[in-house]
């Protein structure tokens, strides 16, 4: 079946949505079979249909028996998907953002959940399912109740994000940042600004678009000209400006106070969850986005101080025989030198740091490797430990003190005949490097 107002009057049809897990299967629902390298969603089309699917949308004919009706056959099923995800954003007309960058989307993402929530039924993407599946799993789940949606956009190669934008057909954008990601994929971080900015480019094609822009970002200023946009920053001419602020904080978690362009008088401060001020632009991203969907100004500050950081990224862990920043779940060159500048910022008197490799950086990891290391060695830290090949390789190079593993298994049994007490401690590197089950033995 091809034509898309058939299949979607069959989603329609299906109170369960749509799913393309074969191991969870609500009971109403439609399965949409997927393959890629390593799977092949279709040799469980007639599981899903035993578990409680309604139909099994599948691109192979040889798993459909004859004359079987549940079964719906395709000549792509991931583009079936993007179809029905599409089509139902436009049924629905929910006001859509869309979220991408470097570093800080899921945490910006989540910010503005919180705020917007405050005012609004929301939907948002859950977790971090940003990719050509994720994104049109989370516009299905979009219902006629829902007033703002949030989609997260992730990219790791160019045309990334424009595939996302012509499924998701965003209303309003924001890009973090613009760092060093994905070079491998991207080959330059020129080719990283230019697939972020895809979703600019899809803006300026929206009647009534509009860009949340961070204004201290001036590569991100010439890629937004010409656009209507809603200015954030540290200026004091903006939309919404902010800064770091100290006074009344307790802890190590970042504060600010922040006011608008319209009352520049009247400022209000908040303390968060966060780690690092470096998180400045994302929570001025939901205090601009807050005024804009007219959140009060007392709601937006609630909403902020509200949200506490998921498992991984830029928390506080209070282990009892020490502090750990544990901001493990991604990790870049642009990251990884935020995060070290931050700890150095932070008052303890002793200091460690557990690093983990950063991927897909091509041609430019040894080189960026050694950097980081050059950096963290320069920071005063009682002990340095790199996890991982990376590391490894540019540590040769580099001439500092670090104590080099070869893997996480390493690391803890480093860790173990070490049983650091006493310190504060950073965790920072790639998710797959599963620095997070380092943290017991702190």
């Amino acid at each position: 079946m091809t034509d898309t107002a058939a299949l979607y009057r069959l989603f329609r049809s299906c109170p369960g949505g749509v799913t393309t897990d074969s191991r969870n299967c609500p009971s109403g629902s439609m399965f949409v079979a997927l393959k890629g390298a390593n799977f092949d969603g279709n040799r469980f089309a007639g599981k899903a249909l035993e578990s409680g699917c309604l139909y099994a949308v599948t691109d192979s004919p040889e798993v459909v028996p004859s004359g079987d009706g549940r079964y719906i056959l395709v000549g792509d099923g991931l583009e079936v998907l993007r179809m029905l995800a599409r089509e139902h954003r436009r049924a629905l007309g929910t006001k859509l953002i869309g979220v991408t960058g470097t570093n800080g989307k899921t945490t910006t993402k989540e910010l503005l959940r919180a705020v917007l929530s405050r005012r609004y039924r929301v939907l948002a993407t859950e977790g971090n399912l940003n990719n050509d599946i994720g994104v049109p799993l989370t516009l299905l789940r979009l219902r006629p109740e829902h007033e703002i949606g949030i989609v997260e956009m992730g990219a790791s190669h160019p045309g990334d994000i424009r595939r996302l934008v012509e499924v998701a057909e965003p209303d309003c954008g924001i890009i973090t940042n613009v760092g060093e990601a994905h070079l491998q994929g991207f080959g330059s971080i020129e080719g990283v600004a230019r697939t972020k900015g895809e979703l600019y480019d899809y803006l300026r094609t929206r009647k009534g678009a509009e860009v949340f822009l961070n204004a201290d970002d001036t590569r991100l200023r010439k890629m937004a000209a010409g656009l209507p946009t809603v200015t954030y920053g540290t200026a004091g001419q903006e939309y919404v400006c902010g800064e770091a602020w100290d006074e009344g904080a307790s802890g190590p978690c970042f504060s600010f106070k922040w006011h608008t362009a319209s009352e520049p008088s009247r400022e209000y401060g908040v303390h968060t969850h966060l780690i690092g001020a470096y998180n400045l632009p994302n929570v001025l991203a939901a205090c601009a986005a807050g005024v804009r969907f007219g959140v009060s100004p007392e709601d937006i500050c609630a909403g902020i101080e509200s949200y506490v950081p998921i498992q991984g990224r830029s928390r506080l862990v209070d282990t009892g025989r020490n502090r750990v920043v544990a901001d493990a779940y991604n990790a870049n060159p642009t990251s990884m030198e935020a995060a070290l500048r931050n700890f150095a910022e932070m008052d303890a008197p002793r200091k460690m740091a557990v690093l983990g490799d950063m991927k897909e950086l091509g041609a430019a990891s040894e080189a960026e490797h050694r950097r980081i290391l050059d950096l963290a060695a320069g920071l005063g830290l009682e002990r340095l430990i790199a996890v991982g090949a990376e590391f490894r390789v540019a540590s040769e190079v580099a001439g500092v003190p670090v104590e080099c593993c070869k893997d996480v298994a390493e690391a803890g049994a480093l860790l173990r005949r070490m049983s650091p007490e006493g310190c504060l401690v950073l965790l920072k590197g790639s998710h797959s490097m599963n620095l997070e089950s380092l943290l017991p033995l702190f």
